[in-house]
């Protein structure tokens, strides 16, 4: 990746296009989502976050949702923070 820090669009679409071109990849993803991004990206995602990886399949299509908009403190700091929680 870059040396400026990549926008979440930009991480998304790396680890999707990394996890489409890797097997490997893809299961690590799938099994350490965080740990992928910190390999990746130096990013070390609060204990506080959860993030979950789906794949879609012929039959099954996932859709990610925004978060409410209405935010909690919480959330507000870690958006401010540059962690996005609305969805790598």
């Amino acid at each position: 990746m870059q040396n400026s820090m990549p926008t979440a669009d930009e991480m998304r679409n790396h680890l999707t296009d990394m996890a489409v071109e890797n097997p490997d990849f893809r299961r690590q993803l799938i099994a350490d989502p965080k740990g992928v991004i910190h390999q990746e990206f130096g990013i070390d995602v609060p204990d506080n976050i959860e993030i979950k990886v789906h794949e879609s399949d012929m039959r099954t299509v996932h859709l990610a949702l925004p978060p409410d908009p209405v935010l909690d403190e919480e959330q507000l700091q870690a958006i401010s923070a540059g962690l996005c929680c609305c969805g790598i």
